[in-house]
């Protein structure tokens, strides 16, 4: 058994522009006729970091404070101005590939997804997107998980895989959440052979988007593989580790008999349990670029997973 976890970085939830009106009140003996005209001031944008802290052994950190943390923008430090702590509902889209690339796997993929739902709280809500020749909408938004759970008990695995596809018509998808926080799930081998759409046009998309990525990747023991099967599978954990880092998640592989309740849980409570780091950026108005985020803890022993970076608006 063995569990590997792409390191990531960065994620802002939102940019917001607050406008803040100031009144000017009449002064004692002023008339009303010589009352100012109110004062509009706009504040600064502020950027929202949502970040999962872990530890070595992949639990997750709770109980830290401002003070353990640097957030650089651009590779410069920012001040800190706002910091908390959630467990909050989650809006959860699910992408489950049952392509033919999967068919050693299936039941154990679907022992995941079983231990990742009972994992899951009566808040959250999930939609389920099925991964073969084209992306299939199976369920949208609901909280009755063991409908969900129902409906793929008798799933086969077989076809093409469109998996940059799927997860783009589930990354739209998300538009409908109902929930502020907002996460996808990718249960799949990473493999893909009839997209239209790229892995960069998929990464690019999900970056602007205010949708956190993870992965858990299903194998099969790589012996007996043909190198052609083992490039592939190797391309496959590459573009799940770079798309779950750029979006602040992460990616567990699951090999043999790892603990699939563990793991499942693990992902959930990253999922619920963030620091929600904000800071106001020094500059502002070059709407379009692109800044670079990276969030650090001051010291050693975890990990924090957050956005690479964000566009401003």
């Amino acid at each position: 058994m063995s569990l590997l976890m792409s390191a990531c970085i960065t994620r802002p939830q939102s940019l917001t522009l607050g406008c803040l009106l100031l009144c000017t009140l009449p002064l004692a003996g002023q008339s009303r006729d010589k009352v100012q005209p109110p004062t509009f001031t706009i504040d600064a944008p502020v950027v929202l970091v949502p970040t999962t802290v872990m530890d070595r052994r992949g639990a997750i950190v709770s109980g830290l404070t401002p003070e353990a943390f640097v957030v650089s923008q651009d590779n410069v430090p920012q001040r800190i101005t706002s910091f908390g702590e959630q467990d909050i509902p989650v809006s959860i889209g699910i992408v489950f590939d049952t392509s033919g690339s999967m068919r050693g796997v299936l039941p154990k993929a679907k022992d995941t997804l079983r231990a990742f739902l009972d994992a899951c709280n009566p808040e959250d809500e999930a939609l389920l997107y099925t991964v073969s020749g084209r992306p299939e909408k199976d369920f949208g938004f609901t909280s009755d998980f063991n409908s969900l759970l129902a409906h793929m008990v008798f799933t086969d695995a077989d076809g093409s895989t469109a998996l940059v596809d799927t997860i783009y018509a589930a990354l739209l998808q998300m538009r409908k959440a109902h929930n502020g926080r907002k996460a996808l799930l990718v249960i799949s081998d990473g493999m893909d052979n009839h997209s239209r759409y790229t892995a960069r046009e998929l990464t690019a998309a999900a970056v602007e988007a205010d949708v956190q990525i993870y992965a858990i990747s299903v194998y099969d023991p790589p012996r007996n593989k043909k190198p052609v099967e083992l490039a592939e599978e190797r391309n496959g954990v590459f573009f799940l580790d770079e798309l779950t880092r750029k979006t602040g998640g992460f990616q567990i592989m699951e090999y043999g008999s790892s603990d699939i309740i563990a793991v499942a849980a693990r992902i959930g409570k990253a999922m619920r349990d963030q620091y929600l780091i904000g800071y106001i950026p020094e500059r502002s108005g070059d709407t379009g670029k692109w800044h670079s985020l990276k969030v650090n803890l001051k010291a050693g022993g975890g990990v924090a997973y957050a956005r690479s970076g964000f566009y401003s608006k």
